[in-house]
């Protein structure tokens, strides 16, 4: 299936010419190593794929003893692959590489001997146990890798061109019209159900069995619970807890996670880590509070009050919605012909979420529960800033509505209070484009383009 990082890769080849690795991370089950694979057969002359998972002594003894002597590497691992190298035509992928951090200290000398290109891939890449007693490489190029987004879930569909049309109204903020925002929300609520995981998105092309897709997401989400009790190590109970409480937490009217629902009186220094481990496997993603949405939202972000979304939606319904061990096709049609009447809301802000991260954002929301000034008062969903910070109109503040009938009260009142940093207020919506009272009202697939 078609992916977006996949340009991204050839500039890095075209642009670097070997004087960096690229080291791509993502969650399991993203389609790193597809895409890399897919990759070196079409720009390369041969490649090599050490996949860590099943990798031999032989092979990790490489990396340990021959660093020194590059060329009795190199000999040994093209025999042992049975694949002649090629200088500047052949790609070595390091897959999975946090298995052997030792392969990616090694890094620094096989980029500095120039003869081949190298893409490593691997999750959990920050966490102390996949760094310790290694020096990290200053010679990677990072690139992040997250579930399919809504334009390439159309791509898998075979729709080329609904998109580039989106875009084009996006950009000169026009509706749609009733027909094409129509088809649109209908692809969107697939998309939803769905999710960006390669494999279930794989499935529904093919399929279109919600039940089949579902099994798939349940495959994925039982994955996930192994590598907590895995890779975890000490807080691997902590990880789980958390991570089984997401759909509740975010059921509720705020969506911040308290820690107090997993454990009376939970402090945040006691689930720091797992909440970190969580997010370095790119399973969930934070949203921070910003306590003051000024110029920086960084340098006011709260890190105690934080909401916790699924990186996949699509996975969170299957992980939401268990009672049965299956979802039910009748919550999958309820939410396609959009008559789901209770956890939308819920839905609909962790999609805004995960479209928000594939484009680049950091997550940060803005929350205020003064008892005393009710002008103070309110919850913004999100927050986000412009490329380019100035001395004032900055911060762009979102609120995302998942019904026809909805009030507007802090979005308002965010407006008044901080209106010498506000940019565009938006309001996400299910309707289409339109511009009322110096509000820009969008439908939701048009979030990538914020």
């Amino acid at each position: 299936m078609k992916r977006k990082i996949y340009s991204e890769m050839a500039k890095w080849k075209r642009e670097e010419n070997g004087r960096t690795a690229l080291l791509i991370d993502g969650a399991r089950r993203v389609g790193k190593s597809y895409i890399v694979e897919e990759f070196a057969k079409t720009e390369y002359k041969t490649y090599i794929m050490i996949d860590f998972n099943r990798v031999s002594k032989e092979i990790t003894d490489l990396f340990i003893t021959y660093l020194e002597d590059l060329d009795t590497f190199f000999l040994y691992l093209s025999n042992y692959y049975n694949v002649r190298l090629y200088e500047r035509e052949t790609l070595i992928i390091l897959d999975e590489v946090q298995l052997f951090p030792r392969a990616r200290a090694a890094i620094k000398y096989l980029v500095a001997d120039g003869r081949y290109d190298y893409i490593e891939t691997g999750s959990l890449m920050s966490i102390k146990k996949n760094v310790r007693d290694i020096i990290i490489p200053s010679e990677e190029r990072h690139l992040g890798m997250y579930p399919m987004d809504f334009e390439e879930f159309l791509w898998a569909l075979k729709n080329e061109t609904l998109m580039d049309f989106i875009r084009k109204c996006f950009k000169d903020t026009k509706p749609l019209g009733q027909a094409l925002h129509r088809k649109a929300m209908d692809y969107f609520r697939q998309y939803l159900i769905v999710g960006g995981m390669p494999q279930a998105v794989e499935a529904y092309v093919s399929t279109h069995d919600f039940t089949r897709v579902d099994r798939v997401k349940r495959d994925i989400l039982a994955l996930y619970h192994s590598d907590i009790a895995k890779h975890a190590e000490s807080y691997g109970m902590k990880v789980e807890l958390i991570f089984d409480d997401i759909p509740s937490q975010l059921q509720k009217h705020d969506r911040k996670f308290k820690l107090s629902s997993l454990k009376k009186e939970a402090r945040f220094r006691d689930y720091e880590d797992a909440l970190f481990w969580l997010s370095d496997a790119m399973i969930a993603n934070i949203c921070y509070n910003s306590s003051a949405p000024d110029i920086g939202l960084k340098l006011n972000m709260d890190r105690t009050t934080l909401k916790c979304y699924m990186a996949d939606t699509g996975l969170l319904i299957s992980h939401a919605f268990d009672e049965n061990g299956i979802v039910s096709e009748e919550i999958y049609k309820k939410i396609l012909f959009n008559k789901l009447e209770t956890n939308l809301g819920m839905i609909m802000e962790n999609i805004v979420a995960q479209m928000l991260v594939a484009s680049g954002h950091k997550l940060y929301f803005y929350t205020n529960s003064s008892r005393d000034d009710a002008a103070s008062r309110m919850e913004i969903d999100f927050l986000i800033a412009k490329s380019k910070i100035g001395n004032r109109h900055n911060i762009s503040p979102i609120e995302v509505k998942s019904s026809k009938h909805y009030t507007l009260s802090s979005l308002k009142k965010f407006r008044t209070k901080y209106a010498q940093q506000l940019f565009t207020p938006y309001v996400l919506h299910t309707s289409d484009v339109k511009e009322e009272e110096g509000i820009t009202y969008l439908p939701l697939y048009m979030v990538p383009f914020l």
